[in-house]
């Protein structure tokens, strides 16, 4: 087993080209019964210069072939978010639909796997999927707003104008709801998009 002096480690905070958008590094330490990940450590994000208060956490399971997305939140006080693969593998999809943002439209592709030192924190306004590409994936979610359903929206995750290059050697699995979003083009007319507020998280 490693010593606890060798877990003094810090996360690390790696910040993308979408604004308030970070990848976050954490050591993975494996043997014989597994391994063992710290992904989120608070003052190491403080220190970085991140608030991320948690007020609710989500698991959600999915198989193979399973596009889930794109979701974003427009409730007045925001909702970031701090996910990780907690089994399998899978790639997360983060979309800046923010108006006024410098990289609207723009996405990363963070691939995901629970034995690997990955983690990805969104911020408030950004729209969020993911693919699973094992048998089984398991994502889970740190929220820093709770669930507000009337403020939960969604884009179609195949919308021509983003083009996202999901993974998939099959037909996608994706729910009606999904499947019938408006597209990102829809949701700017009808003023559905939330606002890009400078310094932001």
């Amino acid at each position: 087993m490693v010593a606890p002096a060798e877990r003094a480690r810090h996360l690390k905070v790696i910040e993308m080209p979408i604004p308030g958008l970070f990848v976050l590094e954490s050591p993975v330490w494996s043997d014989e019964r597994g391994f063992f990940r710290e992904w989120y450590k608070r003052e190491d994000l403080e220190a970085s210069g991140v608030n991320f208060p948690i007020h609710q956490a989500n698991l959600s399971m999915s198989k193979r072939g399973v596009v889930r997305g794109m979701h974003y939140s427009v409730a007045p006080e925001g909702q970031a978010k701090l996910v990780t693969c907690a089994y399998g593998e899978l790639d997360d999809v983060i979309v800046d639909v923010r108006v006024g943002s410098p990289t609207f439209g723009r996405f990363e592709i963070v691939h995901l796997a629970a034995s690997e030192e990955r983690s990805v924190l969104l911020p408030a306004g950004a729209a969020h999927g993911f693919c699973v590409t094992s048998e089984i994936g398991i994502l889970s979610y740190l929220l820093s707003s709770p669930f507000n359903a009337a403020m939960e929206l969604e884009i179609n995750p195949f919308d021509e104008t983003l083009n996202v290059p999901w993974p998939l050697s099959g037909e996608a699995i994706v729910s009606e709801k999904d499947a019938a979003a408006a597209s990102l083009t829809e949701r700017l007319a009808a003023k559905e998009l939330p606002i890009f507020v400078v310094g932001a998280s």
